[in-house]
């Protein structure tokens, strides 16, 4: 999940993200891209610079250019806090990610002044009155480009109080992360039960314990579009990867056969002369993906009877026939071949299951 904090200054938000890095969350601050920025022109960081800064970098690249930049740094493998939320804009930004939650952190603003009193950071405001003044300024404005925490408040999913110890505090946000959890288990439950073109093998495989999980089809379709990555064709790359039991038994790119020069350093003439598609296939060097996971399969002396295979294209008429003959059952493509009519009808009359699942 993404836990997005907004409020205002000495409100608790600091305190927060390091309580949930303790907890495995990563952290990042959108005020970190206004630091980097003021550094790297080498002027002095304070407050007012850091708002005069943040104020000109949504002038010239928009009011969410902070959000955007740091969604750029995020991992989907990861739970993130991201502190220091002060535009609606940026809300937006981080919103178009469906595990992001925006929380308002609120404490008085006497609670706050005492509090920057007492980290007395340099460029803080020394006075209630500066204080003041400095709050007005962040939290309305009729130009969309600068602060407006106000706004940012509003439209928060969430709201903690933080006007007592630091012990209210953390049971505070335990027992917001508890509930939340609970909200992302069902929300990523109700997703699953919308989730399509499950194979009739693959259907108990739907995820119902709430995390973000990919389905087993897209799991597979994506290994094989990494494992294209390796192809050393010219013309196009193709992967295969071959499932049994969901466990991949085999994996096969296109490219010239082992030992042979690759295709990319010459290996296959019709390839590398760019001939014109379904033309001069009598002439071609490369073994397709789903030959090569077969006969991988086969040179380390594994079984395929029963098994599925996943590839990134369409099967040709001579790869259809060693799917066939290998015993598999069931084949799942990404985008169709052009020449596939044949291979589609082979496919159909042997009884092997056809079903495309895209993915870009």
């Amino acid at each position: 999940m993404i836990i997005g904090l907004t409020g205002e200054n000495c409100s608790g938000k600091g305190t927060i993200a390091e309580y949930l890095k303790k907890k495995g969350f990563y952290c990042y601050s959108l005020s970190d891209v206004i630091r980097e920025e003021l550094e790297e022109e080498g002027n002095e960081v304070t407050r007012e610079s850091m708002i005069k800064k943040g104020n000109e970098l949504r002038q010239k690249y928009g009011p969410s250019i902070l959000a955007k930049r740091i969604l750029f740094k995020l991992e989907s493998d990861k739970n993130y806090i991201i502190d220091s939320i002060r535009n609606p804009a940026e809300v937006e930004e981080l919103r178009s990610r469906e595990d992001f939650i925006l929380i308002h952190i609120y404490s008085s603003k006497e609670k706050r002044f005492e509090r920057m009193k007492l980290r007395n950071r340099e460029g803080d405001p020394k006075t209630f009155d500066a204080f003041m003044k400095i709050e007005e300024a962040e939290a309305i404005n009729a130009d969309k480009t600068k602060q407006q925490l106000v706004e940012c408040m509003k439209i928060a999913d969430k709201r903690v109080v933080n006007d007592l110890d630091f012990n209210h505090l953390y049971k505070e946000i335990d027992n917001l992360l508890e509930e939340l959890s609970l909200s992302l288990k069902d929300y990523h439950q109700e997703e699953n039960i919308r989730s399509k073109n499950l194979s009739p093998i693959l259907e108990e495989s739907v995820s119902n314990n709430g995390l973000a999980r990919p389905t087993w089809d897209e799991y597979f379709m994506r290994i094989a579009k990494v494992v294209s990555s390796r192809s050393n064709c010219m013309k196009r790359r193709v992967a295969s990867v071959i499932v049994k039991d969901r466990r991949i038994v085999s994996t096969g790119y296109n490219g010239t056969p082992r030992g042979t020069k690759n295709c990319n350093e010459g290996g296959c003439p019709r390839c590398n002369s760019y001939a014109k598609p379904g033309t001069r296939l009598e002439e071609c060097l490369c073994s397709h993906g789903e030959e090569n996971a077969i006969v991988q399969a086969a040179y380390h002396g594994i079984s395929i009877k029963g098994a599925t295979i996943y590839t990134t294209f369409a099967p040709c008429l001579m790869c259809t026939k060693m799917i066939i003959n290998s015993g598999m059952v069931e084949v799942v493509y990404n985008i169709d071949y052009p020449l596939n009519e044949t291979a589609f009808k082979l496919l159909k009359e042997a009884g092997i299951r056809l079903r495309q699942y895209h993915i870009d």
